[in-house]
């Protein structure tokens, strides 16, 4: 029986980091996967999503380019390359990760794992069975299926089918407003798909600020793209290619057709077969029960990633991953503050933020003053042709610390890691408003955002 010091079980972005970041402490280790290195999502998640996703970028600003003095005729777009492309990205990330586990001498078993006691990994398809002193759990999540959203994998799919895809549908009804759905609506919209967005909600991507998706509304239905709030799918009904959704809101019930239906609601931690009720580890409503150092039931088996339930980010999984590693060696690591996680949309316009709304701060008993810098005055985004938007901060008013920050715009995502530094360090809003930014860039948004929730913003 090989003896490891940390055996992890799954190989996405949580346990490959938590592999990783195990072997630079000395430990030796192991991964077990079942199926590609990887995980979901740089398989069949974040990034072949945002390699199709700039494709639709791309076809988008083609579009346009009569705007930038560029006229050409029989402009012709083909999803299948769009797919290819993704497809190597892919490949050469989920070869990068091989690597990376070789170099750092972690070693990997091709198979299911399963544990038989606490310090036992039994590897299915391997035939192997593995001693190890702490074990993690990587197994990530799934969707999950609904009863009134039969998911047949060929007319109502799930994300995991739709980028494999070589066409984009002709109508489709995307369900669920989130990230998955929101970024799939803008992708296949820009593909010529006519798409519907269903949110049971009452607005799109209803986590974020509610300016926020009030401006992202607003953008999509200029892109054509039908926003349907505050609404449930009662049924849908397939008859060979052809699905019929039915949807329920204040206006009454409709009926929709489509050739695709997308689900992108609702998952379930995998945490079935692998026998951890009968080694201690509490399941709850589908996801492994952790505390703060990712601590299982049983001390000396840790759980990371979309398995915990917590917050199913693939760089929450890779935090995760190495605040379990950190903790089992000694290091006495921070506890992650998910509030102050930032969440990441890559549609168009994107959308980006971290911690507290608004709302979320007034509830809480702040008293708050908000910031707000609108990109149409931002000489970069004017240059890029790509105005839509703005840049809003949330401070405490009583000592200027940054509370949370949401954004809409072109490339707002490259924007969070400035504001989640600001509130590492504790700055304030006045300190953030100090800092020099070069010009012209997108960042001076934050300058400007910073400043005018003091009242001293220049250029608005």
């Amino acid at each position: 029986m090989a003896e490891y010091d940390v055996v992890v079980v799954g190989s996405g972005v949580g346990g490959y980091v938590a592999a990783i970041r195990a072997a630079q402490l000395g430990m030796n280790t192991a991964v077990v996967e079942r199926s590609e290195l990887g995980g979901t999502c740089l398989n069949w998640g974040c990034i072949p999503s945002k390699a199709l996703l700039r494709n639709a970028e791309v076809v988008s600003l083609l579009n346009h380019a009569d705007e930038f003095g560029i006229v050409f005729d029989n402009m012709r777009v083909d999803f299948g390359k769009a797919i290819d492309r993704s497809r190597r990205v892919v490949k050469r990330l989920t070869d990068g990760v091989s690597f990376l586990l070789k170099k750092n001498n972690v070693t990997v078993y091709e198979g299911y794992g399963t544990l038989k006691d606490a310090n036992t990994v039994e590897v299915q398809r391997a035939g192997e069975t593995l001693s190890a002193k702490n074990i993690i759990i990587a197994t990530g999540a799934r969707f999950r299926q609904l009863p009134n959203l039969p998911i047949d994998g060929r007319v109502v799919i799930t994300s995991r089918e739709a980028l494999e895809r070589r066409e984009a549908p002709k109508r489709a009804v995307i369900v669920g407003a989130g990230a998955t759905g929101a970024e799939f609506a803008y992708l296949w919209s820009k593909y010529g798909t006519e798409v519907t967005l269903v949110e049971l909600l009452p607005r799109l991507v209803p986590t974020e600020d509610e300016e926020v998706s009030s401006q992202l509304q607003r953008s999509f239905r200029r892109q054509g793209i039908t926003s349907m709030v505050g609404s449930s799918v009662d049924e849908v009904k397939v008859s060979g290619s052809i699905a019929t959704v039915t949807v329920t809101n204040e206006k009454g019930t409709s009926n929709i057709e489509c050739d695709t239906v997308l689900v992108a609601v609702g998952s379930q931690g995998n945490v079935e077969g692998m026998g951890l009720e009968a080694v201690g580890v509490e399941v709850e409503r589908g996801y492994i029960s952790i505390d703060e150092m990712m601590q299982t039931t049983v001390p000396n088996i840790y759980a990371i990633g979309d398995v915990t339930g917590k917050m199913l980010l693939a760089h929450v999984a890779s935090a995760q991953g190495v605040t379990a590693v950190e903790h089992m060696a000694g290091l006495d690591p921070q506890p992650l503050d998910y509030d102050f996680i930032p969440r990441a949309t890559y549609c168009r316009p994107q959308v980006g933020s971290f911690g507290l709304t608004e709302a979320q701060a007034q509830e809480r008993g702040y008293t708050v003053r908000v910031g707000k810098f609108p990109f149409i005055a931002s000489g970069k985004a004017l240059a890029l042709a790509e105005s839509e938007g703005f840049v809003k901060v949330v401070i405490d008013d009583e000592i200027g610390d940054i509370l949370g920050g949401h954004m809409i715009g072109a490339e707002v995502t490259e924007l969070l890691g400035e504001l989640g530094m600001a509130r590492l360090l504790e700055s304030t809003s006045k300190e953030l408003g100090w800092l020099v930014h070069p010009h012209p860039t997108l960042s001076e948004t934050i300058k400007e955002a910073a400043l005018a929730a003091d009242g001293e913003a220049v250029h608005i």
